[in-house]
């Protein structure tokens, strides 16, 4: 049986769901940014008690097939954007269609209407998040940022950065702002 759950943004929140689920006497065979596989069906009852235990944790049942898709559309960005080891030449939407497997106007169409937003500005506000946490860290330079993150040239990622936070990257780097947002938050 397949569980989606919401707001699993890192490895920590798989462990806790996981150990979450273990208590509850359940056997989780695979455990995943948003989706957790167990070895056997569960009651209502028992998806009940699932909810009660993960909800003052911050997690959620998503039990709505389009709060499912919208779910896989974000963890399969945040999984590209902040633990693919590789640099973001992708496109896209062969990324999610392949990833979700159904076509990406009907994934484009779901989470925009879930969200309200599309999912290339939810892909770039993931991206100025990490571009943040890169400068944070101060380990490489802005042309490195830009590389890794798959933008065009520094110019460009100015210009969004610039448009999504407010400030240059240069200008968050020395000012010290710090006000990065936690991956369930974007």
């Amino acid at each position: 049986m397949i569980l989606h759950i919401k707001n699993m943004v890192c490895n920590r929140c798989k462990m806790v769901v996981k150990a979450e689920l273990e208590k509850l006497g359940l056997n989780p065979v695979s455990v995943q940014l948003g989706e957790v596989v167990l070895a056997e069906n569960i009651s209502g009852q028992q998806r009940a008690e699932i909810a009660k235990k993960l909800t003052p944790l911050g997690f959620e049942l998503l039990e709505d097939k389009k709060a499912q898709i919208t779910e896989q559309v974000k963890t399969s960005i945040i999984n590209l954007v902040h633990y693919a080891n590789e640099q973001l030449k992708v496109n896209l939407s062969s990324y999610l269609s392949e990833n979700l497997q159904l076509e990406y106007p009907q994934i484009s169409a779901v989470f925009s209407e879930v969200e309200h937003q599309t999912v290339e500005k939810y892909f770039i506000s993931q991206k100025i998040e990490k571009a943040k946490e890169m400068l944070t860290y101060g380990q490489l330079t802005l042309s490195e940022i830009a590389y890794q993150l798959n933008y065009s040239s520094v110019a460009h990622l100015s210009a969004q950065f610039k448009k999504v936070t407010g400030v240059t990257p240069s200008a968050y780097k020395t000012a010290n702002i710090g006000k990065r947002k936690t991956l369930d938050e974007i």
